[in-house]
């Protein structure tokens, strides 16, 4: 048997009274969804472990079977690993956004949904006027992007930007966390570490000021704001976990998913295209899913859009991505696979919710929906948030879904 998770980023969502008190799934006409639960078992799935943040990096680490307390160092060393940073026993890799700063408030967690082309010349530009031998910007995709520091300290405590959309900022400035004292005479103090990054985003806002790219500009990418910083993080390879995966891969357009991927042992796959948004290449991807799955146990197929729709709240936007998925993912592989000699068992699901009223990411449990060929249905219909509380996997837990996910043979 061979298995594929396809995973809507954010998917999940509230009731809306614009909806008429549904929510976005429920709402939606996704009848591959809908199949894949009428034909399938289902249930719904805690991601986000107590004590963490319900971020991307979390939930989809959980999601693969991770013990987040054993391997968790934030997304700045994962999105390391995607573009290929090599990080030293003395870096400190944090997440670093390009966000638009208004009248004193957070406007947007993307600077104007920068392309990567765009972001990369406001990088370089900065590590050319801030860069020095601590501290290194790298350019990542699109308004991700990555700062190191070394000798940097990870323990303080950052807010992730697309938490807090039209909030003051200067009440989010990093601080170092309380009661931590470091032992390692390689790093700075967390105060240290907190004061270095908060002057770094003030002198960018200096210099981003002025870049001819904001001359004349409706959206300003006008403020660095990083978060989510660790260090090279240690995991088991998939293969190591589960003996059953032999090879496999990931495909994404978000780094921190392919960092996922790396350090999981998975082949990234990268698709002309995979914006991260509603114009990514959604046919490019399920045919690089559909290829990969040919010679491969595994794949993890990600898709981004949804959740960055509910981070800019727009709700025809967000309904716009779940039918994507629905029509330009599902039902590809769906019907080819379902054709193929050899099983194959999927998985549908998101990693959290991202309301779009609320426009931050939540932690909730999220509906999941797997099918093969054979499997016994249960009472559910629909593909919804609703509907997956009556299946017949009830409500798992974290590494739980991986398990149960990988003994279906």
């Amino acid at each position: 048997m061979k298995h594929i998770i396809i995973l809507g980023d954010g998917m999940a969502d509230h009731a809306v009274e614009r909806l008429g008190g549904k929510t976005l799934l429920q709402y939606a006409d996704t009848p591959y969804m809908n199949l894949l639960a009428k034909q399938g078992k289902n249930g719904r799935l805690n991601t986000i472990p107590d004590g963490f943040l319900p971020g991307s990096e979390v939930a989809n680490t959980a999601i693969l079977g991770y013990d987040l307390n054993k391997v968790y160092e934030g997304r700045g060393p994962l999105e390391a690993a995607s573009i290929g940073y090599e990080m030293q026993p003395d870096d400190m890799a944090i997440r670093c956004n390009i966000v638009e700063l208004s009248n004193g408030l957070i406007k947007n967690h993307h600077g104007g949904h920068l392309t990567t082309e765009e972001g990369d010349v406001l990088i370089k530009y900065l590590d050319k006027e801030l860069g020095n031998d601590r501290v290194k910007f790298i350019t990542g995709i699109q308004y991700r992007h990555l700062l190191v520091i070394k000798g940097g300290n990870k323990h303080i405590v950052c807010a992730p930007p697309h938490d807090h959309p039209n909030e003051a900022w200067e009440p989010l400035l990093v601080r170092p966390e309380e009661g931590y004292t470091e032992t390692d005479d390689r790093r700075m103090s967390p105060q240290a570490t907190a004061d270095l990054i908060n002057t770094l985003i003030r002198k960018s806002q200096v210099l981003l000021a002025d870049h001819p790219f904001n001359q004349g500009r409706a959206e300003k990418a006008n403020s660095i704001w990083p978060w989510s910083g660790g260090y090279r993080p240690s995991m088991k390879t998939l293969m190591q976990l589960y003996p059953d995966i032999k090879s496999g891969s990931v495909i994404s357009a978000v780094d921190l998913i392919r960092g996922i991927g790396h350090y999981a042992g998975l082949e990234v796959i990268k698709v002309k295209g995979a914006t991260g948004l509603a114009d990514t290449n959604y046919e490019g991807k399920a045919e690089a899913a559909l290829n990969a799955l040919r010679k491969q146990d595994f794949v993890f197929l990600h898709i981004e859009a949804s959740d960055e729709a509910g981070h800019d709240g727009d709700l025809d936007l967000k309904l716009e991505t779940i039918r994507y998925l629905d029509t330009r993912i599902v039902k590809p592989i769906y019907e080819t696979v379902s054709q193929w000699d050899e099983p194959v068992c999927i998985a549908l699901l998101p990693d959290h919710p991202t309301p779009v009223e609320r426009r931050i990411h939540v932690k909730e449990p999220v509906p999941f929906s797997i099918w093969h060929r054979g499997i016994q249905p249960d009472e559910v219909k629909t593909y919804d948030e609703v509907s997956c509380v009556n299946g017949e996997y009830g409500l798992l837990s974290l590494n739980q879904f991986m398990e149960t996910f990988m003994n279906i043979k």
